[in-house]
Order: structure tokens, then sequence, then C-alpha cells
């Protein structure tokens, strides 16, 4: 049995441990209720845009199609791994890397797969796996539309130029603060629309029917995109919020373990005294 000094500098050492797990737990569920309110706030727009190109999309003509549905042999793949800029989240992490390594090793293998990293767990455990053409773990430092929309453009510009001929983003989709989704999600080409579209020829469109959905492609794309970024933000924190929680538990439940520890090994260092000093008076009597 471990001295008493030991367990009792154990027993400091998983109090303070507790501390941390306790206040990164609480920024997280501060950080989380904005994040969430965000993203939920966001979906039914998105959502209704990309319905709504992929109606319009679907409805013209071959030649009229755009540059961004372009359905090419597929020979280059990029993956947009989106992660998060610091750890002690769980498998949140790992999660997408092993969807990434999926799309590497099986869905496009014999292709030339590059990686752009959103994140710099992402950077960090890709650059390790293959290419990583770029890293925009900045973005999060200030998480706005404009600055996703910069990252979208660069896409759509490496798929409209011939650099790849798919574009696939891998992220955490929220689903509460213990659940999140793991998504591979197709950004370009432009995927269409299934089932009927035929209501859509009931409009009259002004200006032309293909000029409108020139000028929403790029706008829904740059959406799309931080609708995803959202998305993994607010899984994040959810994800952090969750494993700080059980990372609390377990230390109170191993510090109260190690309490009662000391506290057998305190009495039973007292019972050994206890019996040396009647041990050594019937000595004496005899």
């Amino acid at each position: 049995m471990a001295n008493l000094k030991e367990i009792r500098n154990r027993i400091v050492t998983v109090s303070s441990t507790m501390q941390i797990t306790s206040a990164m737990k609480m920024v997280s569920a501060a950080k989380l209720k904005k994040a969430q309110d965000a993203i939920t706030a966001m979906r039914p727009y998105a959502n209704k845009l990309t319905e709504l190109l992929q109606n319009l999309s679907a409805s013209l003509d071959g030649d009229a199609g755009s540059k961004f549905t372009d359905n090419r042999t597929i020979n280059k793949v990029l993956v947009v791994a989106i992660t998060s800029n610091r750890g002690l989240c769980g498998a949140f992490n790992s999660n997408i890397m092993k969807q990434s390594t999926s799309l590497l090793e099986d869905t496009y293998a014999g292709k030339q797969v590059d990686f752009m990293a959103i994140g710099k767990k992402g950077n960090d455990l890709l650059g390790k796996r293959g290419t990583v053409i770029a890293n925009h773990s900045n973005v999060f430092d200030d998480l706005t539309f404009d600055n996703v929309a910069a990252i979208a453009q660069s896409l759509m510009d490496h798929f409209t130029e011939g650099n790849y001929d798919r574009i696939e983003l891998v992220y955490n989709k929220f689903k509460n603060a213990a659940t999140q989704i793991v998504m591979s999600e197709q950004f370009l080409p432009l995927v269409p629309v299934e089932g009927d579209t035929s209501g859509a020829s009931d409009y009259i469109f002004e200006p032309s029917k293909p000029e409108i959905v020139e000028q929403l492609i790029p706008k829904s794309l740059k959406t799309q995109l931080y609708k995803a970024i959202r998305d993994s933000f607010a899984s994040e924190h959810g994800a952090r919020m969750t494993a700080m929680h059980k990372a609390t538990d377990n230390a109170t439940e191993l510090r109260d373990q190690l309490k009662l520890t000391y506290n057998k090994a305190r009495q039973a260092a007292i019972t050994n005294e206890i019996l040396e000093i009647v041990g050594g008076a019937e000595a004496l009597n005899n």
C-alpha cells in the first residue's frame, strides 16, 4: 500500500484536474448556446436556397448548364476536412480523420486525393497521410460569412480551372450536445435534384433562368460551406462539453476512491502504533 504522503499528493492532483475540467465544461456550455442558435437559425435558409437552386438547375436545357455542374471523369479529388483548432473534445477530430482516410483508401482508391484542412488538428494529422494544399485554421478566430466565402471561392476556382474533378466536404453535423453526425458531402460538381421537377415550369423567371442560376450557384456554394463550418463549430463545443463532463465525473470518482484509500491507510497506521504501544507496555510489565 502506498504511503500517506503519496496518496495525499494524488488527491491534490486529481482535485486540481477536476477543477480544470469543470471550468472547461462551463466555458464550452456557454459557447455552445451561441453556436447552436446560429446554426439552427441558418439551416432553413441554407436548405431552401439549395432546394431552389437544384430545382432551377434540373429544369435547364442540357447546353444551358453551369460550369459548376460539369461531371468529369474522376481522376483528382480534393477532400475538405473540417476539424477543430484545439483538442480535449472526445472523438470529434478522430471521426473526421477516419472518414477522410476512408475516402482516400476506399472510395477514391487509385485516384489522386489531396486535402484542404480547416482546423489545426486536421492539418497536423492529414499531413501525415497525404498532401495538404492549404490550411485555413485561422477562420475560427473570426467566423464570418465573408471569411468563409473567400475559402469557398478558392474551391470553386480549383474546380473550374480543372485542378480537381470532385470536391468533398467532411465535417461533423450538429444534432445535440451529445451527438454529432459525421457527414461526407459532395461540394462540386453540384448534385442533381432527385424527383419530379415539373413544377418549376409553372413560373416566369426574370431575368432568364440561366442568369438566375449563374448568380445563385456561387452564393449557394458559399452558404453551403458556411453552414458546414457552423455545424462543425457547434459540434466541437458540444463534444468538448460532453467530454469534460465525463472527465469531471471520472475525476470525482477517482478522488473519492483515493480518499477512502487514504483513510484506510491512515487508520491502519494508527492501529499499528497503538499495537506497538500496547506491546511495549506489556513487555515492561513482564
